[in-house]
């Protein structure tokens, strides 16, 4: 009897550390949204195209920092390339508008070109597997994100248009997050346990809402006269990408047995962590708000 006291008071114990420390990473996540979210605000609004175009970079060398460490048991990749092709960023607005679809193609060749050459001259201690996982990162981490000043400055109204993929994806985050948590009972998928149906319908809804009450800003204080129909196809297009974008990175977290990128923001694990379901949909979004 005493011994199943003792079971029951360590089960509880137990329950209740977890609770405690759950409470504790929400706090944490919820301030350090607080701060980043204004500075990232200030930028993205206020900030010149070749502050952001430093800043998208700097992201993306910090970024794909993260996903080559996260490789280290697994393969050698080769980082400089990736650090050089991140760093490019910063000369996006120096390439003519109607070259810069073309220069990114001509980047990701020249990258594979690179890649194959480092086999080459290293007579193999470099190897294909070497060269994938550095290649997909580029492709991954600079190249989705290169379309964000390309959003932001290239399209008419784009820095009032670029704040759709922010809400999409944030909104599909927060309201699969929470709703998942309190009501999510039949798991999605293995990838990440903790995603569940419920919280995946909640995401696209979330997204939904959030994206039409922006759109109603845009249309009544702008004048935009953006087709509300448009946009909830858009909404649920993105927020399914997005979701699929936040998937994608938990199979990587999976694979490489880690479960968070970094630990940079409190909170929320590394800065991949916290730009895995906004990179994905960036380069979609880019050419559905081409259209708007």
């Amino acid at each position: 009897m005493e011994n199943k006291k003792t079971k029951e008071f360590t089960g509880y114990k137990v329950i209740e550390n977890y609770l405690e420390r759950d409470k504790e990473m929400n706090i944490k996540r919820i301030i350090s949204g607080i701060i980043l979210f204004p500075l990232l605000a200030i930028l993205l609004i206020f900030g010149n195209k070749y502050l952001v175009d430093v800043f998208i970079s700097i992201v993306a060398i910090m970024s794909i920092h993260e996903f080559y460490k996260a490789f280290k048991d697994k393969a050698k990749p080769i980082t400089w390339t990736g650090d050089f092709i991140s760093a490019l960023i910063c000369f996006i607005h120096l390439v003519p508008s109607e070259y810069i679809l073309p220069a990114i193609s001509v980047a990701i060749l020249f990258s594979l070109l690179v890649l194959f050459a480092q086999v080459v001259f290293t007579s193999m201690k470099t190897n294909i597997k070497d060269i994938a996982i550095s290649l997909f990162g580029i492709c991954y981490i600079p190249f989705f994100l290169v379309f964000l000043p390309l959003i932001r400055d290239n399209l008419e109204n784009g820095i009032i248009l670029l704040w759709y993929v922010f809400f999409i994806s944030w909104g599909t985050d927060v309201f699969a997050y929470f709703i998942g948590r309190k009501f999510g009972k039949h798991k999605f998928t293995e990838i990440s346990p903790n995603k569940s149906i419920e919280g995946c319908i909640a995401g696209l809804f979330g997204a939904i809402i959030i994206s039409m009450i922006y759109t109603v800003i845009c249309n009544s204080v702008w004048n935009l006269n953006i087709n509300y129909l448009y946009i909830l196809g858009m909404a649920i297009f993105l927020s399914i990408v997005s979701q699929i974008g936040d998937l994608a990175a938990s199979s990587i977290k999976r694979y490489c047995k880690i479960k968070d990128f970094s630990n940079l923001i409190p909170g929320h694990g590394g800065l991949l962590d916290r730009i895995d379901s906004v990179i994905f949909i960036l380069p979609f979004a880019y050419f559905l708000l081409s259209i708007i």
